[in-house]
């Protein structure tokens, strides 16, 4: 195998190489991102159906399926491992200098912390989540054996139940991290001014996941790590004290999505 990729999926379906292992001649993709589009919605939920994913040879020509006439339904072949890419995949795969191709999904709970039980029913499959791709790359045709395959699948199970764990002590920590920040925020708000909790350490971004935070008191701007100009923070307060100001908070990824004119 030419090159062997962890493909992690975030939040926003984006996907971010996060491990590599390559032959020496070839060019790195650890660490660069690409849109959601490049592997659509429908891939991955066949993904969620078939978790090991073979193209042998992506310049060989399909062989068609002759089916019987007298059959109503054309022939599904969702489940089939031997069923041709896509014409658009193929060529994605010809630009990357890639000609065969193993891909194995990585498969945890939708919570992110237990991976529930493996099978066939709706409700089970609703449950799984699919955390990212194993993506193995060649420079020749090449076919993997179907056991051999079947040894990957098993192995990708394995490191399902294994990045559950993980996540889930990672999730455990964090909440742990984030209640003593908390804590020691509230203290600081309760024998200082309310300028520490951007001025001080910790600071509300050891609470928060962000590049930056302002905060606005007494007619003045206090502005810790990238954010927008006072100008712009004059506008966003503008807007959120008539639209937001009876609530507690808001909380938004997008601005203009919460209905910010700016």
């Amino acid at each position: 195998i030419a090159r062997v990729m962890v493909y992690r999926f975030h939040e926003d379906e984006h996907g971010e190489v996060v491990a590599e292992s390559r032959r020496d001649d070839l060019e790195p993709y650890l660490g660069l991102h690409y849109p959601a589009t490049d592997i659509p919605q429908a891939s991955r939920f066949l993904f969620k159906q078939n978790r090991v994913r073979m193209i042998a040879d992506c310049h060989a020509a399909p062989v068609r399926v002759i089916q019987d006439a007298s059959l109503p339904q054309p022939l599904c072949l969702v489940g089939s491992t031997l069923r041709a890419p896509h014409g658009c995949h193929a060529q994605y795969m010809a630009s990357m200098g890639s000609i065969a191709s193993l891909v194995m999904a990585v498969i945890i709970s939708s919570g992110g912390d237990d991976d529930g039980p493996r099978g066939g029913s709706s409700s089970s499959s609703s449950a799984m989540k699919l955390w990212g791709l194993v993506v193995c790359h060649h420079t020749s045709p090449r076919c993997i054996p179907f056991p051999l395959r079947y040894a990957c699948e098993f192995l990708m199970q394995a490191f399902g139940l294994q990045l559950n764990m993980e996540l889930q002590l990672a999730l455990q920590l964090s909440e742990k991290h984030m209640l003593r920040t908390q804590t020691l925020l509230c203290d600081m708000l309760l024998r200082d001014s309310p300028t520490g909790i951007v001025t001080q350490s910790p600071s509300i971004m050891d609470l928060v996941k962000c590049d930056g935070a302002a905060l606005y008191y007494h007619g003045k701007y206090y502005l810790f790590g990238v954010t927008p100009t006072e100008v712009q923070i004059k506008d966003i307060i503008g807007w959120l004290t008539p639209s937001h100001g009876d609530s507690t908070g808001l909380s938004t990824d997008s601005l203009a999505d919460a209905g910010y004119p700016g």
